[in-house]
């Protein structure tokens, strides 16, 4: 059974009303959207499908410019989400919405767009009505996250997906169908001697100035079971024992 709460250095989050817990894969995106953009004092966000608020957590931890509004379809994800982030330091910069994001009437653009989305689309479902919404897109599925990131993020804005490494084809397919460009994907090991499972996706709207698209790798563990140094460096600021 997983953890009712998981505690980082700076804050904490319960879960035990989410359907969606904290994963490693889902840290590693945390860690690495709030280290990409720390430097560029971002300050309108969105979180799409907040689950327990942990994202949107992260990337508060390291932007302090940054005003969050995170979306959960789920209510009592929602209301625990609300609560971890009413006991964190950055309470005052994030608002946790429980709404359908598809539905929703957003009142601005945003700088950054981050999500988190469900991973089993069309495939066999377990039973479970919270975790088959979280876990199976029921609530939203690809092309609509994408079509809602198209609309409401600034011309000059980045969006940044965790999604499974299979799902890479399909990605490509929509990408270009709705004119937006991936700038890196970083694919996600669970180790150094296993497959790709999860892919980092760095998007932007297709513009002029569209470039290659960068690809990097990133394991979580090495040979010996140990989190490699990219891992380290891109959660030391969260885990407790790093």
């Amino acid at each position: 059974m997983a953890n009712s709460f998981f505690q980082f250095k700076q804050f904490i989050i319960h879960q035990d009303r989410c359907a969606m817990k904290v994963t490693t894969d889902s840290c590693l995106f945390g860690g690495l959207i709030s280290n990409s953009a720390k430097e560029e004092k971002v300050k309108a966000v969105l979180d799409i499908g907040a689950g327990t608020g942990l994202l949107s957590l992260m990337y508060a931890q390291k932007n302090p410019e940054a005003i969050i509004d995170a979306i959960e379809l789920d209510k009592k994800a929602a209301e625990q989400a609300a609560e971890n982030i009413v006991a964190s330091p950055w309470s005052d910069r994030i608002k946790i919405i429980h709404a359908d994001a598809r539905t929703f009437p957003y009142q601005r653009k945003y700088d950054i767009i981050i999500s988190n989305p469900p991973f089993y689309e069309k495939e066999l479902k377990a039973g479970g009505s919270q975790k088959n919404i979280a876990h199976h897109n029921e609530g939203l599925l690809l092309h609509e996250l994408l079509e809602i990131i198209k609309k409401n993020l600034k011309p000059d804005g980045t969006f940044f997906l965790l999604l499974p490494y299979k799902r890479n084809k399909e990605l490509e397919t929509l990408i270009k169908r709705l004119e937006l460009f991936i700038q890196q994907i970083v694919f996600v090991k669970q180790s150094v001697n296993h497959d790709y499972f999860r892919m980092i996706i760095t998007g932007k709207p297709k513009n002029n100035e569209t470039t290659e698209t960068t690809i990097d790798e990133l394991p979580i563990t090495d040979k010996d079971g140990n989190y490699t140094s990219k891992f380290k460096t891109l959660l030391r600021d969260y885990y407790l024992y790093l």
